[in-house]
């Protein structure tokens, strides 16, 4: 755990551990004034992971001290180490010129750092709650890491009605005109009376 062994500035004594590890209550002002100091310090040690990095992989194997270290330390490889190791010790500098501790430096850089690589910001979270300070009656929120005690909210998606395709309705022929309508029924008539003469003659002989 982050806290066990761990001494205040006076070195003698101890740290006492929040209940919840990257949680802290306090009040909300207090909260709101120590917030953008965290998001900095976070943003320092993400600065100095990669540098970290590059130094790891163009590191000597030879013993620091020796005449094969200082040979290597020579060469295009060496200068170029000293170069990320430099920019990775003056980033954690003026981290402790924040914090004054060297142990919560470590934890900051060593454990911190490394679990909001992929988050470009918005490290910490403040939450306002019921409850004030005995004595002052101050105003309490909660200080934490985000990511540790989140929610996973499930958005529910409503399934869709499946509409059924009605049968083709069959297109009504369209409207004679006025016109030829009148011309239909007049041709009509005719053709009955021409169809109804020859059978009146046929009666009468």
């Amino acid at each position: 755990m982050f806290y066990e062994g761990m001494t205040q500035s006076d070195g003698v004594t101890a740290v006492n551990p929040p209940r919840v590890k990257g949680r802290i209550t306090t009040t909300i002002h207090k909260a709101k004034e120590v917030r953008p100091m965290i998001e900095k310090c976070i943003t320092l040690a993400k600065k100095a992971i990669p540098h970290q990095e590059a130094a790891d992989n163009l590191e000597s194997s030879a013993d620091r001290g020796s005449d094969d270290w200082k040979a290597w330390r020579k060469t295009d490889a060496g200068q170029e180490w000293n170069k990320e190791v430099a920019q990775a010790v003056n980033l954690r500098r003026r981290a402790f010129a924040m914090l004054r501790d060297k142990e919560a430096v470590s934890i900051l850089f060593d454990d911190v750092a490394p679990r909001f690589m992929d988050r470009t910001g918005g490290y910490t979270r403040i939450i306002q709650i019921a409850g004030v300070r005995l004595g002052d009656a101050g105003k309490q929120a909660i200080l934490e890491f985000v990511g540790e005690n989140d929610r996973i909210s499930k958005k529910t998606t409503a399934s869709k009605p499946v509409v059924q395709d009605d049968e083709p309705v069959a297109k009504d022929e369209p409207a004679a005109e006025p016109g030829e309508t009148e011309e239909a029924e007049v041709e009509t008539t005719d053709s009955a009376e021409a169809t109804d003469a020859p059978e009146e003659a046929a009666k009468e002989e």
